[in-house]
């Protein structure tokens, strides 16, 4: 097993590479621009090949997602990297229950809609990726859900519902944290944690709560 954490210091974006060091296979989580040259490098010193990308959500698929609203966010992404992301990317629209093989490792893809509708969260071994699920006001691009209901319930059915020791890792870092687990955040976060759905929905819809979350 290979694991790496990829965090741009200024923008405080966190993507994840994952790797079966055995198949030398490797899948990349929420890649940037920035880090092409790197993770290349990497790959390279690992002996991996890279059999797919993946995002745990893209802006450019507010709606729906068949329906672009504006240019793909990640589409440059994808470029920057090769034809092998048009195949992760593909990967992304299939059912709760749909899993990822990369050599013998296995990942799961949860649909995780509410940050915004196309939201994606990659379970591992003991690790979930979930992207901005959690970090409910601090994504730069979207500051808040786009469905404070279906945000509820992704992270109350499908978070929550966990075991309490799975490692969450973000999109980016908040207050310089990227890694919590299910646990705390059942206990502590300050959105979900003891409230009901209608408070939850209050506190969304309040713009004075900024600032909170994981």
């Amino acid at each position: 097993m290979y694991f790496r954490v990829l965090h741009n210091q200024a923008s405080g974006f966190t993507s994840y590479l994952l790797g079966d060091a055995t198949r030398n296979e490797a899948v990349l989580i929420d890649p940037r621009i920035d880090d092409v040259a790197v993770t290349r490098a990497i790959l390279k010193d690992q002996r991996l090949r890279l059999s797919a990308i993946l995002f745990s959500h893209d802006h450019g698929l507010l709606e729906d997602e068949s329906s672009h609203n504006e240019p793909s966010v990640n589409s440059a992404v994808l470029a920057a990297y090769g034809s092998v992301g048009d195949g992760g990317g593909q990967r992304l629209n299939r059912l709760d229950t749909d899993l990822l093989t990369f050599g013998d490792e296995h990942l799961r893809i949860i649909k995780t809609p509410g940050h915004t509708l196309n939201c994606r969260s990659f379970l591992w071994r003991d690790r979930l990726f979930c992207g901005d699920v959690l970090t409910v006001d601090s994504c730069p691009h979207q500051p808040r859900p786009i469905s404070a209901d279906h945000l509820w319930n992704s992270v109350n059915q499908k978070i929550f519902t966990l075991p309490s020791e799975v490692l969450l890792f973000s999109g980016h870092t908040k207050q310089a944290r990227f890694l919590s687990s299910v646990l705390e955040q059942r206990l502590w976060h300050p959105w979900f944690s003891g409230a009901t759905r209608d408070i939850f929905l209050a506190r969304v819809s309040d713009k004075s709560n900024i600032d909170l979350a994981m």
